[in-house]
């Protein structure tokens, strides 16, 4: 395992639906020490919040107004990351089906992609003083964007991926439980749809210059945690 970084660490995790991206790295920053930030979470929530307020969805310039506007608080505690909206806890809310359904819209809007982009930069930032909740220890950040266009200056990123196959069963368990043929046909349509629509505009299925693969496909949990582990250690050892 990597030792605690004696310097801010800012590590990038990008990759498609289903690729573990979210539990891989809020264990990869709870053995480091380190913050977590969920973008996707970010996405989500102003999903929630624009349908909260009642905005027509297919109203970008709406919906990219009433984003700016969003009273939202990110927690970065990889054990309890925590998601709140003008003081309303959303964590669960924004993991239904129906935000599910909803959040390509909200995430294609490039005005949208904007804020967030920005939000996500100042909480990347902060994770580089000692006023951050990692006491300038730094950041394990996730989701799109971010190892090309919202951190490509990361001590380390990596692109983690696999087959549609175990993507597709993973997000099954997750929903539904099981992962059996039922169950993961019930789920391809959300997976691969939001890949497709997020895919005109952001690049996560091929990893960027200096951005590391790892394939979790025939890999454990903790067998990909220890990898992207690995990754990072080489990153800290170079630098």
């Amino acid at each position: 395992m990597p030792e605690t970084p004696t310097r801010p660490l800012v590590v990038a995790v990008d990759g498609p639906s289903g690729s573990g991206k979210s539990s891989v790295s809020r264990a990869v920053a709870s053995r480091l020490g380190l913050a977590y930030l969920d973008t996707g979470a970010m996405y989500r929530a102003a999903t929630w919040w624009c349908l909260d307020q009642g905005v027509a969805l297919v109203d970008g310039d709406a919906v990219a107004g009433a984003v700016r506007a969003m009273p939202l608080v990110m927690g970065v505690d990889p054990t309890a990351p925590g998601v709140h909206v003008g003081g309303t806890d959303v964590a669960e809310p924004i993991r239904t089906t129906e935000i599910s359904a909803a959040v390509s819209a909200v995430a294609t809007n490039l005005e949208v992609r904007d804020e967030l982009r920005r939000l996500q930069r100042a909480a990347i930032d902060a994770e580089r003083s000692d006023g951050g909740f990692s006491g300038g220890r730094g950041i394990v950040a996730e989701g799109r964007d971010i190892t090309t266009v919202v951190a490509p200056d990361a001590d380390a990123r990596l692109l983690l991926t696999a087959s549609e196959e175990a993507r597709l069963a993973r997000r099954a368990l997750e929903i539904h439980g099981q992962a059996g043929v039922a169950q993961v046909e019930a789920t391809r349509d959300q997976v691969l749809r939001r890949d497709s629509d997020d895919a005109t505009v952001s690049s996560f299925h091929v990893a960027a210059d200096g951005v590391a693969t790892v394939d979790s496909s025939a890999l454990s949990f903790e067998q990909t945690v220890d990898a992207v582990l690995a990754v990072i250690e080489q990153v800290t050892a170079d630098r």
